[in-house]
């Protein structure tokens, strides 16, 4: 089923919802879009990296550490930047290990810490990767005039600080 037939399916659901709890919101509808929307763009992406035998985490892992001055981070920091799970690093890191793409061992300035290092096969991966992703970005974002992308930035960091906001409030850390 495509995006556009599950928004019409979710926007028939949300109106029948509200015919039995009136008091629903309105935007209930559009929180679902953002959902729907992010579950597709994932999918676009997991299908982009699956014929490098790479998932989304191991390439925000890569990513983060190819976007680092020297290469090189924590797995406590990667997880920070990445907002993936500490369970996970280990797994991550394994993986990216195993196939060259990074390194992993002791910090120098303290033997106790994990550093993790992008390997220059990693560079090439990242630098080889990112370009082919561009065209689709394009396509994702085609009619969309300079003021509608400023917008939908303005509007989408505004609508991560509101949550941020919310989760604080709720006891989350920010």
């Amino acid at each position: 089923m495509s995006l556009i037939e599950k928004i019409k399916m979710l926007d028939e659901g949300v109106a029948g919802v509200r015919r039995l709890i009136p008091e629903v919101p309105k935007d209930v509808s559009m929180f679902r879009m953002l959902v729907l929307i992010s579950e597709h763009l994932q999918v676009e992406l997991e299908g982009k990296l699956r014929p490098h035998k790479l998932n989304d985490s191991e390439f925000r892992t890569l990513v983060t550490l190819f976007s680092r001055p020297d290469g090189t981070s924590t797995p406590g920091e990667i997880c920070v930047f990445t907002s993936l799970g500490v369970t996970n690093m280990t797994r991550i890191a394994n993986a990216l290990v195993k196939r060259g793409l990074i390194t992993r061992g002791p910090s120098v300035e303290d033997r106790r810490r994990v550093v993790m290092q992008i390997t220059p096969a990693g560079r090439r991966f990242v630098q080889k990767m990112l370009p082919t992703m561009f065209p689709r970005l394009k396509l994702l974002l085609e009619g969309f005039s300079n003021a509608d992308r400023s917008q939908l930035n303005r509007l989408l960091r505004k609508f991560a600080h509101n949550l941020s906001q919310l989760e604080h409030a709720a006891g989350d850390p920010p």
